[in-house]
């Protein structure tokens, strides 16, 4: 997901099909936080776009209220945060496995017996 900040509030408005004062709300809310220019100009980016699109989906489609897309848009901030924590643990855990397979194979030796020794009976 594309997050560089690139697209005003009345683009972004339009790309979406809202209104530009229903973006501004949803960033008094919380629910949105479009980057500012050093002149304290909105952008958004393709990230929030996606998002404004979810908004919408979930308010229009779903039914929900502001305050029942704050918990899922909430909820799915936390999964997602989960699921990149997972898969750097993943990732760590592959590299410590990779580094303890390539310890053994430094440390095998090659047994070979010349002769078996002798029985006693």
């Amino acid at each position: 997901m594309d997050d560089r900040p690139r697209y005003m509030i009345s683009v972004a408005a339009d790309l979406v099909g809202m209104h530009p004062q229903t973006l501004r709300i949803y960033e008094n809310k919380g629910l949105i936080r479009p980057k500012r220019t050093a002149g304290n100009t909105r952008l958004y980016s393709e990230a929030d776009l996606d998002r404004l699109r979810l908004i919408q989906r979930l308010t229009n489609e779903l039914g929900l209220n502001l305050a029942g897309v704050e918990q899922v848009l909430r909820l799915q901030d936390e999964l997602s945060r989960a699921y990149a924590r997972m898969e750097r643990l993943e990732r760590e855990l592959r590299a410590e496995i990779a580094a303890v397979h390539r310890s053994y194979r430094r440390e095998l030796v090659v047994y070979s017996p010349s002769q078996h020794p002798a029985r006693r009976s």
